[in-house]
């Protein structure tokens, strides 16, 4: 099987790549920086918004396997560039469908949703409970996932759409919560003096993953013949972040004082966001690996090994 990712270079890509490898895949990967941070695998350079490229890359390849991975991933910065979150999200994964449907029609095609299509809702989400997005990067997700359903039932292709709760690990960015937090804390404790952390909301509550679990959770949906099922993904465990920040905190070996942001407050945040995961434990027999203090524990522990991480 060979599998082409697109969005490789990003923080899931690592982990997507290894997985797919440890279980006997080819992997291509295609981004839009110059050089892939992944080794030994086959990179092609271009962007998500040139169907001719696209076009020309998907005939080339001839995959067995498609997943996008490109995405503007990020709450917060959707609502800064909304007009650019639009245009990855959905018109990026537009060109991905029509060159599928005209260079590789037997290929199985993988699209990432996310929980922030649901409505907001203070138990556990399932996949049948309502969406409707309340920030622009939800509301572009709902919409790829109509694209998907419409090129499933007018073309016959096998589309895979799987929605994942918040996921974490080493790799991701430091504009994502729990990096900014375990960067600062490392920061601080490498300085040898007491320090600040600055921090947003943090009476919500959320739903993290370890990207590892993921990743694997991916790739079992791709292998299983449902392409009609869309699964959650997501640990079934709700902490706060108040409460994942203390165990941060605990880590220290120097006094460090949390300091509320009101700038780092998103415009709309949902209290609570748990996902219910039982239909893809039982139709699947997936379930999570790790928990997520010790992926906190092995970020920070990972950022005050390096500096420049």
């Amino acid at each position: 099987m060979k599998a082409l990712i697109f969005g490789i270079g990003g923080f899931v890509g690592r982990y997507l790549t290894h997985e797919l490898k440890e279980h006997g895949y080819e992997v291509a990967g295609s981004d839009v920086m110059l050089q892939c941070p992944i080794e030994d695998i086959e990179y092609y350079r271009g962007d998500l918004l040139d169907p001719e490229f696209i076009n020309r890359l998907i005939e080339t390849i001839k995959p067995d396997a498609i997943i996008n991975l490109a995405a503007i991933s990020s709450v917060g910065a959707s609502w800064s560039i909304p007009q650019t979150t639009i245009q990855v999200n959905v018109v990026g994964a537009l060109n991905i469908l029509e060159a599928a449907g005209k260079f590789a029609r037997s290929a199985k095609v993988m699209f990432i949703g996310s929980s922030e299509e649901y409505c907001v809702k203070s138990g556990k989400i399932s996949e049948s409970d309502p969406l409707a997005g309340n920030n622009p990067y939800g509301i572009s997700k709902m919409a790829l996932e109509q694209f998907v359903e419409c090129y499933r039932a007018r073309y016959g292709m096998k589309i895979y759409y799987v929605r994942p709760f918040n996921h974490t690990g080493i790799g991701q960015r430091d504009s994502f919560v729990l990096p900014s937090f375990c960067k600062q804390a490392a920061d601080i404790v490498r300085g040898g003096q007491p320090g600040q952390i600055h921090v947003g909301n943090l009476s919500a509550k959320r739903d993290f993953s370890d990207a590892r679990d993921i990743v694997r959770a991916y790739r079992m949906i791709l292998e299983s013949d449902d392409d009609r099922t869309i699964y959650n993904v997501g640990s079934g465990e709700a902490y706060g972040l108040d409460e994942m920040l203390d165990y941060i905190v605990s880590l220290c070996t120097v006094e460090v004082k949390v300091v509320v942001d009101q700038d780092r407050f998103r415009p709309v945040d949902t209290p609570v966001v748990l996902c219910d995961n039982s239909l893809i434990r039982e139709k699947l027999g997936w379930q999570p690996q790790y928990s997520i203090f010790e992926t906190l524990k092995e970020m920070y522990e990972h950022y005050l090994k390096n500096e420049q991480a």
